[in-house]
């Protein structure tokens, strides 16, 4: 069930939607309120992304985007019921309104229930002081949707608070996963490492600075024709420990005494991202710590912002 509104305000709103549960059935089971703030071009693959993450996470989903009036105007557009898990709230915010999302969005945040805020590209540069980030316990941005993602990910690193995440970690869970794994079955110490991505993928360079707090030794960061996170060799005292993506899906793992084999390593599409971060709502103590590890000076090598 679609509703419509133009030109309306947040009670009216809140009338609408307690109206069309009347219709369709009350809501059970939504676990909290997600925020999204895409610009105006991203609407689409945003609204499939916070439909599909609905589908195992049930909750309020708020997409709150700007405008192309000058007129102070805020429009609706409902979605509740048929194949849309929760309720979807599609807010368009014209003039002045652009500046005053947070008045118009509080009213409409299920009560007693946790709220996580989503910036699929362009976030403020410190979005736990954020008007809309300090209604959130999570906050999820996404540096690889920006324009300079090294650069982004330098920026929030700095500006790094708990509650805060950011996609390109979640990017790097089965790499992480597979890396954590090799290393448990080869226990020879590791004396150097070098990840290998696309130019000014940020991915990579959270890759190496991850590498680095945990193993404490040289990581380099270089750049080559992608896509994405293309390799990660560990060298150790018995031979490398490698694992090399060049095309995105499969990767061929390589160790000590052990003969190759490829294994499937796709890159995810941000429905599968999201729908990933939405299983925690605690703070990754070891996020922050390579983050912390990219805010220092001690940074890999070939990792220029």
């Amino acid at each position: 069930m679609i509703t419509t509104l133009k030109d309306t305000t947040s009670a009216q709103i809140q009338n609408a939607i307690t109206k069309a549960r009347q219709s369709v059935g009350a809501a059970s089971g939504m676990v909290f309120t997600l925020l999204a703030i895409p610009a105006a071009d991203e609407y689409d693959d945003v609204f499939d992304a916070c439909v599909e993450a609905g589908r195992e996470h049930p909750s309020r989903i708020i997409i709150a985007t700007d405008g192309s009036t000058r007129t102070e105007r805020l429009d609706a557009e409902l979605h509740i019921g048929d194949e849309i898990p929760g309720e979807v709230i599609a807010l368009k915010f014209h003039g002045e309104l652009m500046h005053h999302k947070t008045s118009a969005m509080l009213p409409l945040l299920l009560p007693d229930s946790p709220v996580i805020a989503w910036w699929p590209s362009a976030a403020p540069v410190s979005v736990s002081e954020d008007r809309i980030g300090q209604l959130a316990v999570r906050r999820i941005t996404d540096a690889m949707g920006c324009a300079d993602p090294l650069a982004t990910l330098l920026a929030r690193a700095e500006h790094l608070a708990p509650g805060d995440t950011d996609l390109t970690w979640t990017r790097l869970t089965p790499w992480r996963a597979m890396l954590a794994s090799a290393l448990d079955h080869h226990q020879g110490t590791v004396l150097s490492g070098r990840v290998t991505a696309a130019e000014n993928n940020a991915a990579g360079l959270l890759m190496a600075a991850w590498l680095r707090s945990r193993l404490h030794v040289p990581v380099e960061f270089d750049a080559d024709g992608g896509p994405g996170v293309t390799g990660v060799t560990l060298t150790t005292a018995e031979g490398d420990i490698s694992v090399q993506r060049p095309d995105g899906k499969m990767a061929e793992f390589t160790a000590p005494r052990t003969p190759p084999r490829s294994i499937a390593l796709r890159r995810r599409d941000i429905s599968a991202l999201l729908t990933e971060e939405l299983r925690r709502l605690d703070t990754d103590a070891v996020f922050l710590e390579s983050m912390a590890w990219l805010a220092s000076d001690v940074r890999p090598e070939g990792a220029t912002p």
